[in-house]
């Protein structure tokens, strides 16, 4: 098991406190999408693995220095190499597998796999995560990240499911490390309705949210 390490690109999670995360079948309208989100403020954002030609799309947008791209839905180290060729730099995962956690800690790349119990978030930072998601969203999620984190004030929780404009604050000042907007910045209607500017107005007005709370925490 491996020691608890830091990583230079904890740095830019700390400056930025949130991610754009695209899932969607529509494969005309991934890259629009995710531009659109970019031109809203972000600048960290991850393609998850089950949205079409993913990786075609982390190696186009890795290439921009000004974004830090990761791959999301990683479940086997299969997965993670495939992410990595392609030029992910942080790799998601809807669950803590030791495999992926540790092809992670050997590569040098920032590992952010899913937990959801106590348990599993210590035994998975014990591991050598750098970041942990919490999923699936919880009820209450605020108040359930707030207990997880009480006795363990040194982890590094990232809600992702149920993070939504009404709740941000919420969770920031619950102790979140940082958000991941998924559904609720990509809307499936105006993916499919290709809606682009709407995905971006919508994406200022979280990076607006996203900085009035961090600067209260």
């Amino acid at each position: 098991m491996h020691a608890p390490s830091s990583h230079p690109l904890l740095e830019v999670f700390e400056r930025e406190r949130c991610s754009a995360i695209l899932r969607t079948p529509h494969a005309r309208a991934v890259a629009p999408a995710m531009e659109a989100a970019i031109r809203g403020g972000f600048r960290i954002v991850e393609f998850t693995l089950n949205t079409p030609d993913a990786l075609e799309h982390v190696a186009v947008f890795a290439e921009r220095p000004e974004l830090l791209v990761g791959c999301g839905t990683v479940l086997s180290t299969d997965d993670a190499e495939r992410a990595l060729a392609a030029g992910a730099r942080f790799l998601v995962s809807p669950v803590a597998d030791d495999d992926v956690i540790d092809l992670c800690v050997a590569r040098g790349a920032l590992c952010i796999p899913g937990v959801f119990t106590p348990a599993e978030m210590l035994r998975a930072h014990r591991r050598g995560a750098h970041v942990l998601k919490l999923f699936p969203g919880p009820v209450e999620g605020p108040t359930y990240l707030r207990s997880c984190r009480g006795p363990m004030p040194f982890l590094r929780i990232f809600p992702t499911s149920g993070v939504d404009l009404d709740n941000v604050a919420e969770y920031f000042a619950a102790g979140a490390f940082g958000v991941g907007f998924v559904n609720c910045l990509f809307e499936p209607d105006d993916l499919a309705h290709r809606r682009f500017q709407v995905i971006e107005a919508r994406a200022r007005r979280m990076i607006e949210a996203v900085r009035a709370a961090t600067s209260r925490t």
